[in-house]
């Protein structure tokens, strides 16, 4: 029999996946061109060709016993000195290669992390909307997510509301800029206030509150728009780095941790998460593909194809009556739905449209739609939400 804890987690199985399998049963229904999925966040972009060069040149070129065996738990040094430098030279900071831990993804990084802060009941605050798997993640620890409501409109945090969320139990705050669901950048005006509220608070409790920032998206920007470097703002930072998706490799599961000197105890976080990596059972993180970042810190996927999905998505929604701020970044509108957003789902399937629903991230009557599909298949799509908007709207 499985495990209470177990029982929870299957009955609250991921509204995202689910709709992801829904889609591949309305294909064989309905032929693949006709069903049009934006429920999953899977990267379309492929990979750049510097990539597949990495590997070929990696698997000709090293040692297969140096290459395929163990290393340290945090992952080569030559390649975390490596990464530190690219930091270094982007933002203006002084990162070494103890302070980069190699992760199986920004997932297994913020597990790691999570394992070394928390004990049993310690908070963890998280702005909705906001990926649902945080709350899983916390809960893996022992933790209680602590949920501050969701700003509609703009979908900044609500920093008056975070405030009274702080209390003597808070142990960590988990930001996502680039967001996801809503592809809004957090600007940098934003990020000194909230840290300025943290500052405050942590001398008002009289212990550490870590900021966790998540940023898988970093990399996906459009207009130029800036995303803060969140260590230069507050000391007690954790950064969580994929290379999913400015590299598209999701599946790969290769990212980093940065644990920054400046940090309360330092050196024994970098030890703690260290061994974390280890014992949450992941080792380390994959090697061959450890070695071919190095290769590709200077690179990343075309933008520009983003880019010109949303603005052609964009464009339907809104001339369709549908309400959305313009995401500054990552790949996902976040539409306002005229009705409940599961009743919406259920009636734009009857269009083979596929969306993930609000309340799946803590924010009720919105839609995710992810863009990171082909162009055609948002020009194809077109029809299908005429014929949704005509039903909702008359």
């Amino acid at each position: 029999m499985i495990s209470d804890k177990m029982k929870k987690l299957v009955k609250n199985n991921s509204v995202i996946r689910e709709m992801f399998e829904e889609g591949k049963r309305l294909e064989k229904i309905y032929g693949k061109d006709n069903v049009f999925d934006f429920s999953l966040g899977n990267p379309n972009v492929p990979a750049p060709e510097k990539v597949k060069e990495a590997i070929i040149e990696i698997v000709k070129n090293e040692d297969p016993m140096f290459l395929h065996g163990y290393m340290s738990n945090g992952g080569f040094e030559d390649v975390r000195e490596k990464i530190a430098k690219s930091i270094n030279k982007k933002f203006y900071t002084d990162f070494k290669f103890n302070n980069i831990i190699m992760t199986v993804g920004a997932a297994s990084g913020l597990n790691i992390v999570l394992k070394s802060i928390l004990n049993p009941k310690d908070e963890v605050i998280v702005f909705a909307p906001y990926f649902s798997e945080y709350n899983n993640y916390i809960h893996n620890y022992d933790g209680e997510p602590v949920v501050v409501s969701p700003n509609t409109e703009n979908f900044a945090p609500d920093l008056e509301e975070f405030k009274t969320k702080i209390n003597s139990n808070t142990k960590a705050v988990i930001i996502n800029t680039p967001n996801n669901p809503t592809g809004v950048i957090y600007s940098e005006n934003t990020i000194k206030q909230l840290c300025t509220v943290m500052e405050d608070k942590e001398k008002e409790i009289g212990h550490p509150i870590y900021l966790i920032s998540d940023e898988p998206y970093r990399e996906l920007v459009y207009e130029e728009t800036e995303v803060p470097y969140i260590t230069k703002y507050y000391k007690n930072t954790f950064i969580v780095y994929s290379y999913s998706k400015s590299l598209s490799l999701p599946g790969e599961r290769i990212g980093y941790v940065v644990i920054p000197n400046e940090l309360e105890d330092s050196e024994e976080m970098i030890e703690a998460v260290t061994i974390s990596n280890r014992i949450i059972g992941s080792v380390n993180a994959p090697s061959l593909i450890q070695r071919v970042i190095p290769y590709c810190l200077d690179i990343q996927t075309d933008i520009e194809a983003y880019k010109k999905n949303r603005d052609l998505l964009y464009s339907i929604v809104t001339e369709n009556g549908f309400e959305c701020v313009k995401p500054q970044g990552a790949f996902y509108l976040f539409v306002k739905t005229p009705i409940d957003d599961k009743e919406f789902c259920a009636i734009a399937k009857k269009y083979n449209l596929l969306f993930v629903p609000g309340s799946s991230f803590a924010c009720p009557n919105y839609v995710r739609i992810a863009y990171c599909v082909s162009y055609k298949m948002i020009e194809n799509s077109k029809t299908a939400f005429e014929k949704l908007s005509k039903e909702l709207f008359g």
